[in-house]
């Protein structure tokens, strides 16, 4: 008798709950059709750079980051984590690729000075104040340095 109560309440009481505080609890943000989400995942190669404890140097000349030569790309370097976007022919900016709301990774698209986190719907600005985590990060010719 003690069993049969035993699965019957792991079997009906999470219904119940849910019934009684919404699906929200399980899902609190929208998501959208990812068909348009851009992921840059082709970057499992890390020979275009170096990495040590904090830094990342990165030549730019190397052809998984062709999208960086124009002002507005982007790309998810997720070898090392982090999301690249240039922002002027001057300015690349670096960000954590670990979406700050639900921990996500590897699924961003970028439009309009936001990137959008396809697992939840959120969107964060591109400046170094917008809720992603920023590196800092310097462009020397065609070589950028990205200190975490």
């Amino acid at each position: 008798m003690i069993n049969k109560r035993r699965k019957f309440l792991k079997t009906a009481c999470a219904p119940v709950a849910f019934s009684m505080f919404g699906i929200s609890l399980i899902e609190a943000c929208s998501k959208e059709d990812n068909s348009t989400i851009t992921n840059n995942l082709n970057n499992q190669n890390n020979s275009s750079g170096s990495t040590s404890d904090n830094s990342v140097t990165i030549d730019l000349e190397n052809s998984m980051f062709t999208s960086l030569n124009n002002v507005g790309g982007w790309i998810n370097y997720s070898t090392e984590n982090m999301l690249l976007l240039r922002i002027t022919s001057t300015e690349i900016r670096a960000f954590s690729n670990v979406c700050p709301h639900q921990g996500s990774q590897n699924s961003w698209s970028y439009n309009n000075s936001k990137f959008r986190c396809a697992s939840h719907g959120r969107s964060f600005e591109d400046s170094c104040s917008g809720g992603l985590t920023c590196y800092t990060a310097t462009l020397q010719g065609s070589t950028l340095t990205v200190t975490r």
